[in-house]
């Protein structure tokens, strides 16, 4: 036997909740019109009660002579035979008024009380909703005053009548609505899959589609494609190390290899073995060098060492790594000058920060020429804290700068100086993993890099 399937839409978290609303919604209605009938049940029946006893007790307080003529004026041009009034004498025979009998069961104490039934003039027993006050004259008769309230169950049946045409079509329209809603959302939802679907199969430059409403599909979809975009970017960079790994340790192997190959087969002596073995050496330390800073930076993006974050006096920080490295500008023959405002702080991971200050001043000092001019400043802007390091050397072409950041690469000018093509990329990695910004300009001639921290009113990875 075939099982029926419901339809997706229909088992839609937002149809789901459109019924809920509808079914709350209907509940609530039915609760106010209930309280509505109850209100204006109680003030009717209050007011009936109030205007009966009030009138009895007006009734009984007239003389003897007077109460016959009283109670025949309560029923007289009564055109809708709603309002009861008689007189009874004390076996109960009666007297005056259009109630046969005195009804079973009232209680004699001048207050109104529902009574079921009533034997009237006109005929038989009547079964309406009537509220009726028994009073006891001082001659010892009975008067008894009644009104129908027949109207109060027609109100009833109002209010009930309204709460079918009024609630029940609102429900249904809302389940219709919540069905018409949750099936358009499960049109957008559908295109979301068979995006992520093509993605999962390897199609990594799909994106997920979006309408440009900005509703929350809109903004969810953007967040998870800038989330694509960075996947992307990191599959990318994986794969241009791995060729830059091969490329950069392929060279200083092959000479390792070629010359321990030499060493052994031309060595004439002790000496020349140790020659060529400190030659091995400093190879493999240039080789391992690469690979500890990749895993550096891989570690620094994976956020690992985010609770070694503290408060930092970013003056005190640049002033140190200032005085380890004027020693070697001074070796250079390039001047050194460091400015530094009193009360920087910053929050951050100190022996990452001073590792990216450092880098940046040694490659100022490694790339100026003798004669050149190198400044390091702490200075507040109105962004945060900031280091500023500026040289006026070769400087770096306008279309390089951007890729400078990147691993292994080496500017054309640089290309025959030693060095591994990974410290800018350890720096941004660094910054990136604070939260700070880091930029390059012009500094006609020469470079200047700028990276502004986060002050301690906002939050770093704000």
């Amino acid at each position: 036997m075939t099982e029926l399937r419901v339809p997706d839409f229909l088992r839609a978290s937002t149809f789901r909740l459109a019924a809920t609303f509808a079914v709350t919604f209907a509940v609530a209605a039915g609760v106010l019109f209930a309280f509505i009938y109850w209100q204006t049940a109680v003030h009717e029946t209050n007011r009936i009660d109030k205007f009966l006893t009030s009138d009895a007790a007006l009734v009984a307080r007239q003389p003897a002579g007077n109460v016959y003529q009283a109670v025949s004026l309560r029923i007289v041009g009564d055109m809708h035979r709603i309002t009861y009034a008689a007189l009874f004498d004390r076996s109960g025979r009666r007297l005056a008024g259009n109630v046969a009998v005195a009804p079973a069961g009232l209680p004699i104490d001048g207050n109104a009380h529902p009574v079921a039934s009533l034997v009237t003039m006109d005929g038989p027993t009547k079964t309406a909703a009537i509220r009726a006050v028994g009073q006891l004259l001082p001659d010892g008769n009975l008067l008894v005053l009644g009104r129908n309230v027949d109207a109060l169950q027609a109100l009833q049946q109002t209010v009930l009548r309204a709460l079918e045409l009024g609630v029940v079509p609102a429900m249904a329209l809302a389940i219709v609505a919540g069905a018409f809603v949750s099936w358009r959302a499960q049109l957008r939802i559908k295109a979301v899959h068979r995006a992520a679907e093509r993605i999962m199969q390897g199609n990594l430059h799909e994106r997920l589609p979006t309408r440009g409403t900005h509703d929350d599909f809109d903004r969810l979809a953007q967040s998870v494609n800038l989330i694509l975009d960075e996947i992307g970017r990191l599959l990318d960079n994986m794969k241009q190390v791995g060729n830059h790994i091969a490329h950069d340790l392929r060279m200083p192997l092959a000479r390792l290899r070629a010359r321990l190959e030499s060493s052994r087969a031309t060595a004439r002596d002790h000496e020349d073995l140790r020659a060529s073995v400190d030659a091995a050496i400093r190879d493999l330390d240039r080789a391992l060098m690469v690979i500890t800073t990749l895993l550096r930076i891989g570690e620094i993006e994976s956020g690992r060492r985010r609770l070694g974050f503290v408060e930092l006096d970013l003056g005190a920080l640049v002033d140190e790594v200032a005085q380890i490295y004027q020693p070697l500008a001074e070796e250079k023959a390039v001047a050194f000058e460091s400015r530094l405002e009193p009360g920087l702080t910053t929050f951050g991971d100190r022996g990452l920060i001073v590792e990216a200050v450092a880098n940046l001043l040694q490659n100022a000092i490694k790339f100026a020429p003798a004669g050149s001019h190198i400044s390091i400043d702490a200075l507040a802007l109105q962004e945060g804290p900031a280091v500023r390091i500026a040289d006026n050397g070769p400087g770096i072409p306008a279309a390089e700068r951007e890729l400078v950041f990147d691993r292994f690469y080496r500017a054309k000018k640089s290309e025959h100086t030693e060095g591994s093509g990974l410290g800018l990329s350890l720096v941004k990695a660094i910054v990136r993993f604070h939260g700070f910004k880091i930029e390059l300009r012009d500094n006609a001639p020469g470079v200047l890099f700028e990276i502004v921290c986060a002050s301690l009113t906002r939050s770093p990875m704000s």
